[in-house]
């Protein structure tokens, strides 16, 4: 019973400092752009594959129209992609265990999936909102979109340029690197996710321990059928 309360106390102050600290760690503008970025390359890969034909101009008096163009090189991709882009942070969680823009993944992150665990063995956990709303966007996340939804307004032309004219440059480059953020903003863009090292290190270990273990157990089979010819051919001689 001690265990527990100790356990409930520690969770509260744990909680009571994520929560205090919220207003503090709200997106900057380059975990903004970069989200942003991924989110549009998302939603024009999803169409990159059509072989979908539209036909622009009016209809000449032949029915026919003036131009045709393949919708995945075509405007109307660009503009169906960048609809309701920005909603999509708002399915992102804030990842507290992790460093700097990793800390922004879809997902539930470590610490609420432990938290909502305690929750169902019936250990009780106030965050301060009730539990139906725990998967709700949190302030930062909501933050997030509101960024995004101004960045877009502002660069919505550069956008356009590099859908028409430079897609053989990285979007994230192009627009955030190029246009958006000042030299000194750019370093969340070299964060990259490389899985829990925690976890991978754990793994590792236990891989490594089972080598060694196997490789013992192999030196005593090895020992025992050293020995045993060993008797043997004392026995011939």
């Amino acid at each position: 019973m001690r265990d527990h309360v100790f356990l409930l106390v520690l969770l509260c102050l744990f909680c009571s400092v994520l929560l205090a600290e919220v207003d503090e760690r709200l997106p900057n503008r380059c975990e903004v752009c970069k989200y942003l970025t991924v989110e549009l390359q998302s939603a024009l890969e999803k169409s990159s594959q059509s072989k979908e034909v539209l036909e622009l101009g009016q209809v000449l008096d032949s029915g026919v129209r003036k131009r045709k163009i393949k919708y995945n090189t075509s405007e109307t991709r660009l503009a169906e992609a960048l609809d309701n882009i920005c909603q999509g942070i708002l399915e992102y969680s804030v990842h507290a265990e992790r460093p700097g823009s990793l800390r922004y993944a879809k997902g539930t992150s470590e610490t609420m999936a432990t938290l909502k665990n305690l929750v169902q063995k019936g250990v009780k956990v106030e965050l301060g909102i009730p539990y139906e709303l725990w998967d709700e966007p949190s302030v930062e996340v909501s933050d997030m979109k509101k960024q995004c939804e101004a960045i877009l307004e502002e660069y919505e032309e550069v956008v356009e340029s590099w859908y028409l004219h430079h897609q053989d440059q990285r979007l994230e480059s192009f627009l955030c690197e190029k246009h958006v953020l000042q030299s000194t903003e750019l370093e969340c863009l070299r964060e990259e996710w490389k899985g829990d090292t925690g976890k991978k290190r754990a793994s590792e270990g236990r891989s490594e321990k089972k080598g060694r273990k196997k490789t013992t157990e192999e030196e005593r089979r090895e020992e025992k059928s050293g020995g045993g010819a060993a008797g043997h051919d004392a026995g011939e001689l």
